[in-house]
């Protein structure tokens, strides 16, 4: 079994990523001019690595299979972006958000990559300051922060509930600097279908024009994957429902290596399913815990009556509110981290206390928030002995003004004014921390091919902090991969331009041709959405929020009969050139199906409980996660281009010098 080599430097955690910037080689403005580069993906990660790539003068291809980069997923992320400012002078620093991200990860995340992001982050907020990003502010114009989820300071900045949007523009418009002076061409509705690798090198790609079914060639001295994450394999997620695996996982088909693929984040505070039809759920952002308190039920005849319609929360006293959270974890309350929180709130439904039809919710309750802030905000107008009516109405203005569009959406969805009542929720898919195996140098075991953001595994480790998926994004494409791709490219200045008549790429679009071809040919009698709501089941079921060997193993028989009737009878109309949404969502299913068949495996594998992996076999007498540090304090690495054969396992042993590991504890 090989051991990989992720190249950290030498010397001491904090002077790692100092010292490397003076010594990383670099490529003159002249040679840069003569240099192509594939950034696949245009959210935050592509988006800013485009940006930068082409102000340094780089000749830049961005690929995107929306119809404008500003469609991408990223504008979904609500709650804010993180960064170790110490703006609140509570104690923040880089340590402890390196500290905290570390911890929060349940110790299963590399130690360099994870001090380097919280070294840079206090650089993404001036740079999105100076892009224009209207960032909350306190009284006296300082950018306001708050708390999320496994900390205990303040270091998240926040532009209301549209973090993520206000972010992706201010990328948008660099990366439209960079269009309009020529440095950056931009390619919409154009999906990467297969990765090209010559002598070992990434040197471009193929890519469907999804507007009249031609493939088309690329060729460049680097690809950039920024492609976001996998979520979607569990059919009902947070994700957009275009989000798909398939420029990742047409990487691994070329020999890259798959990492953590089961280290997958359910969300807590989601709008629960309501019903079969829905494709999609809905994100309520975790910013709400910091004002919310999540509760159930004390008694399982109130969760009962709730869930026939019987009572509403807010016939339930407080005495007979069960503030489970609080009540478990005291030190971090309603914020302790989200596969913590998740897990809990499954724990309380499945002893008969959720409070939803389907009995899958819990109660997010800002009754408290709205009194304590009308009163405060009494206190400002002078207006003494309020009643209670003028508390209500002050509290709700303000928690408005912090949550309103949320809040809105909340009430749009289900009809409940969620001033009045409870919210309900419940956890769901919403982010995946395995990816691509990436070195320091965010370049994959290919050489030549980069991944960032959501599609690498390298910061979260087994679970991911709130507020930390922008900072990783932006801090891969503006402050890391612009020093980090000048150590493959400075040895590129003497390679030609990219010759796209070579084998490697007839024989790549041969190969995505025949696949696509092999699709519409099949003339089954089932729909692609069928195949891809089965597989969700599966997964979810199997391989989700809790996971045990019986289930896994069961759940890789299923999903490989599930490939073989795939390929059987899946039914594609229309032709290969055209137009045709029903193929490529067919193509990305096919991805997804071998995609969860590796995630299972990986599952199966790890045998400990670790962050959004918990196995029900390893767990401590309160039901938390119980790692194994001797035998899987590793990153689990996949190697598998042919299916006929098991894949192998390549792993990086995860070395801890300034960070003692212990059992994770938020109480």
């Amino acid at each position: 079994m090989s051991i990989l080599n992720a190249h950290i430097p030498e010397g001491p955690l904090s002077d790692k990523w100092t010292k490397y910037k003076s010594k990383v080689p670099l490529v003159s403005p002249a040679n840069k001019r003569k240099i192509d580069i594939i950034v696949v993906g245009s959210g935050l990660a592509g988006a800013s690595a485009a940006a930068s790539l082409g102000e340094l003068g780089y000749n830049v291809h961005c690929f995107t299979f929306h119809d404008s980069p500003r469609r991408a997923h990223s504008i979904a992320a609500q709650g804010g972006i993180n960064a170790a400012k110490n703006y609140t002078n509570d104690g923040d620093s880089v340590y402890r958000l390196f500290y905290d991200t570390i911890k929060g990860g349940d110790y299963r995340a590399r130690e360099a990559n994870v001090y380097r992001l919280a070294e840079v982050s206090a650089s993404i907020i001036d740079q999105a300051v100076a892009q224009g990003v209207p960032f909350a502010r306190e009284y006296g114009g300082l950018l306001e922060n708050r708390s999320f989820g496994g900390v205990q300071v303040s270091r998240t900045f926040y532009a209301r509930g549209q973090t993520g949007q206000q972010l992706l523009i201010g990328a948008y418009q660099s990366l439209s600097r960079q269009i309009a002076l020529g440095n950056v061409k931009m390619y919409n509705r154009h999906e990467m279908l297969d990765l090209v690798v010559v002598e070992g090198k990434a040197r471009g790609i193929i890519a469907r024009n999804l507007l009249t079914g031609k493939l088309e060639r690329f060729g460049a001295h680097s690809v950039v994957l920024g492609t976001g994450g996998y979520g979607n394999v569990f059919y009902l997620s947070t994700n957009a429902m275009g989000c798909n695996v398939t420029a990742v996982w047409k990487a691994v088909k070329r020999g890259a290596l798959m990492a953590n693929p089961c280290f997958t984040q359910i969300h807590p505070t989601c709008i629960p399913v309501s019903g079969d039809y829905q494709s999609k759920l809905t994100l309520m952002s975790e910013s709400l815990r910091n004002d919310g308190r999540v509760w159930v039920p004390a008694k399982k005849e109130d969760a009962i009556a709730i869930q026939k319609g019987q009572k509403k929360g807010s016939d339930i006293p407080e005495s007979d509110r069960d503030y489970f959270l609080e009540r478990r974890y005291p030190a971090f309350g309603n914020l302790v981290p989200r596969d913590v929180a998740s897990r809990a709130a499954k724990v309380e439904c499945d002893k008969g206390h959720g409070v939803s039809p389907t009995g899958l919710a819990v109660f997010l309750d800002f009754n408290a928030a709205i009194e304590r802030y009308g009163k405060s905000k009494a206190n400002v107008k002078n207006i003494h002995n309020p009643d209670q009516a003028t508390i209500i109405k002050l509290g709700t203005e303000e928690v408005s003004e912090k949550y309103g569009n949320l809040f809105e959406m909340y009430e749009k969805i289900t009809g409940e004014n969620p001033y009045k009542l409870p919210m309900k929720i419940y956890p769901a898919v919403h982010y995946t921390m395995g990816g691509l195996w990436v070195d320091y140098n965010l370049q994959t075991n290919i050489e030549g091919l980069f991944a960032l953001g959501e599609a690498n595994f390298s910061d979260h480790g087994a679970n991911r902090l709130g507020a930390s998926a922008l900072m990783q994004g932006l801090a891969d494409g503006y402050f890391v991969l612009p020093y980090t791709i000048g150590a493959f490219l400075s040895n590129e200045i003497r390679t030609p331009k990219i010759n796209t008549s070579s084998p490697e790429f007839d024989a790549a679009e041969k190969n995505t041709k025949d696949t696509l071809n092999k699709l519409i040919n099949i003339k089954g009698n089932q729909s692609v959405e069928s195949f891809h709501k089965r597989l969700g089941t599966i997964m979810w079921d199997r391989c989700g929020m809790a996971r045990n060997a019986e289930g896994l193993i069961q759940a890789r028989k299923e999903i490989q009969a599930l490939r073989e009737e795939f390929w059987k009878d899946v039914f594609v109309p229309g032709t290969v050139d055209e137009f045709n949404p029903e193929l490529e969502k067919a193509s990305r299913v096919a991805d997804f199906i071998e995609l969860g068949e590796l995630m299972v495996i990986d599952a199966l594998n790890r045998k400990e409980s670790c962050g959004g992996h918990f196995r029900e076999e390893y767990q401590t007498e309160e039901g938390e996660t119980l790692r194994d540090d001797e035998q899987f304090k590793y990153v689990a690495t996949w190697l598998w281009p042919d299916l006929n054969q098991e894949p192998q396992l390549i792993k990086e042993d995860l070395i801890y010098e300034e960070v003692k590991i212990a059992a994770r504890s938020y109480k």
